[in-house]
């Protein structure tokens, strides 16, 4: 799943998809670290050790997980998905605004045609606008009880038109 297209912005979009590879844990680790770091104002539940260690161990082994890279070379983008989640996406910290995430998020609709949940933290106004242009909607919002960070989130769902 490569090819260069061009992103609504007219920017071109070299990024090559493909299916992720234990080799790609520390790339990804750097990613998500990165990405949650300049997110949040608030800390991540974990350490970076422990994070990296999930994503070795449990990310890459119990999730079917794609990663995006740049013209071939470095790894700017991942996505996690499990049968009706769509569990991780991140794009790299001045990466985004590429088509990047866009093209993630069409690949997860690919590959659960029957429709998908994820979810995000309501403080997270960019990526809830981001799911919503991608067509999800939201159905549920949390008080923070149901996560490790404790932080109010939103339920998003997407269902294919029939």
């Amino acid at each position: 799943m490569s090819a260069s297209t061009t992103s609504t912005s007219g920017r071109p979009i070299g990024a090559l998809l493909r299916r992720a590879e234990a080799a790609d844990a520390d790339a990804i680790g750097d990613i998500w670290i990165a990405a949650f770091g300049a997110t949040y104002a608030f800390p991540a539940a974990h350490t970076e050790e422990q994070i990296r260690e999930w994503i070795g161990h449990h990310l890459l082994n119990e999730t079917e997980t794609w990663v995006a890279e740049e013209d071939g070379a470095d790894i700017i983008g991942f996505l996690s998905l499990t049968d009706d989640m769509l569990d991780q996406l991140y794009v790299r910290p001045g990466s985004t605004g590429h088509g990047i995430g866009g093209r993630l998020v069409t690949l997860a609709k690919t590959r659960r045609p029957r429709g998908l949940d994820l979810y995000t933290f309501a403080v997270n106004v960019g990526a809830r606008r981001f799911y919503e242009r991608h067509g999800f909607v939201a159905i549920a919002f949390g008080d923070g009880s149901g996560n490790e960070e404790r932080q109010p989130d939103v339920r998003y769902r997407w269902t294919p038109e029939p």
